[in-house]
């Protein structure tokens, strides 16, 4: 068993000096480390799949809603009812991943993804879909994405070793990004071609990919945590948790500002492509794939460390928001793309960052509910943030949307950066107590 120790200027594990006739553990800094592991070979190949079922299915979703009502406040309401289950209950998705093997439940939430897909395809295919009957598949959706998305974050600790996490982490964004590339074309094309229903019908057979892969995982070989036994007050433990080790919360802090507000640029985006450069539709998608690449480069660079300090999640933050400010002001087309590029990088850096970082400071136990915050707090922002982006955009102008996205970071990252400074200076004087140290979690072989 090893021991991981995060203060609130690190989450790096102490060094340990082993005596020269005890070999060293092997961390491999290979960017495409994790894929040494069988289990995650499967796990990630699984999640190609259905990563880009789920694009197609987004983007096939968005286009029928829109052919149903002509209404673009539609999709929104389409779009906030996938997303706000998250937002009230996602901590409780996170509760049923550390009382459960969550193996088993991403097998049930992956055949009801499954089912979802398949009711929309059936219904749109025969003519029987109204707009009512995508809002409610939608909202059972997100209610399967409130158990699914915190269970799949933490079910990675246990595919792969605790020296491996940070690189899976990264690994598996990078191919959420990379999908984000096939997914949406693949989707015009089908819509196109065949119609929004046998869209979601490939969506559905999409679910089979993670499904084999989760069946065919050697369960002997993956890492064992303790189950957080049944109580009253979990969600409140958690919390409190959370609350006593200053690192993994104001990661956290700085997830919820980064998802509410500049992860909304999408928001603006458009605008900047047909009002500000007087560009189609082919521009917009060429913006979406520029920073998809950056985004790829920037989960692949975070998946080269074996540690990482807070205060580079912090100043990935503050980066990120400096490059939406570039891409606010930038006078030129070709200013604005490589803006774009930077703002893919530091993005994906960030959040490959942050989470594993949170995953790796906190105790197996505690693991799915921390998790339920976090994505809690970075995707049940969106529903908040997005208006309001639009308000400004509307109001005050394309650039300044853009500029809100990239200052509200930028400030809140300076505003950690100051409180963990001054918190360092104190623990040197020691004058505060040192963050409760987390387990790290025991490998089975």
């Amino acid at each position: 068993m090893t021991s991981a120790t995060a203060d609130t200027r690190t989450a790096r594990p102490p060094r340990r000096h082993l005596p020269p006739h005890i070999p060293r553990p092997h961390l491999p800094r290979a960017t495409f480390a994790a894929l040494a592991v069988p289990n995650f070979r499967l796990y990630v190949g699984g999640q190609a799949v259905a990563n880009t079922g789920t694009w197609i299915q987004n983007i096939a979703l968005d286009w029928l809603v829109l052919q149903l009502t002509g209404s673009p406040a539609a999709v929104g309401v389409a779009m906030a009812l996938q997303f706000t289950p998250i937002l009230l209950f996602g901590m409780h998705g996170g509760m049923l991943a550390d009382r459960y093997p969550k193996r088993t439940i991403l097998l049930v939430t992956q055949l009801l993804n499954a089912c979802v897909a398949l009711a929309l395809a059936v219904l749109t295919v025969t003519g029987a879909i109204t707009v009512g009957l995508v809002y409610v598949l939608a909202l059972v959706g997100g209610l399967v994405f409130a158990v699914d998305n915190p269970t799949r974050q933490s079910f990675v600790s246990e595919v792969v070793p605790a020296h491996h996490l940070r690189n899976a982490v990264a690994l598996n964004a990078a191919v959420f990004q990379t999908t984000r590339l096939v997914g949406p074309a693949v989707a015009s094309v089908l819509i196109a071609g065949v119609g929004t229903g046998w869209a979601f019908g490939i969506n559905a057979l999409c679910y089979l990919g993670p499904t084999l892969a989760l069946a065919a995982m050697s369960t002997a070989a993956l890492v064992r945590h303790p189950v957080a036994p049944r109580a009253k007050g979990q969600l409140r433990s958690a919390l409190r948790y959370v609350r006593e080790r200053p690192h993994v919360a104001w990661t956290i802090a700085l997830v919820g500002v980064f998802g509410t507000f500049g992860l909304n640029f999408p928001v603006v985006l458009t605008a900047m492509a047909s009002r500000t450069f007087d560009g189609d539709a082919g521009l917009y998608g060429f913006f979406n794939v520029v920073v998809a690449v950056g985004s790829i480069a920037g989960a692949l660079i975070a998946g080269g460390r074996t540690h990482t300090r807070l205060r580079l999640i912090v100043a990935l933050g503050a980066a990120f928001g400096v490059a939406q400010l570039l891409a606010a002001f930038a006078p030129t087309l070709e200013l604005f793309v490589v803006a774009l590029v930077a703002m893919g990088v530091t993005n994906l850096a960030f959040q490959a960052m942050a989470n594993s970082t949170v995953q790796l400071s906190v105790d197996p136990e505690y693991r799915g509910r921390v998790m339920g915050l976090y994505v809690l707090v970075f995707i049940g922002g969106t529903p908040f943030g997005a208006p309001l982006i639009g308000w400004v955009t509307e109001h005050a102008g394309v650039r300044a949307g853009m500029a809100v996205c990239g200052a509200v970071p930028l400030l809140a990252a300076l505003v950690i950066g100051a409180v963990l400074a001054r918190r360092a200076a104190r623990l040197e004087r020691g004058t505060v107590p040192a963050a409760v140290p987390a387990t790290a979690p025991t490998a089975v072989r």
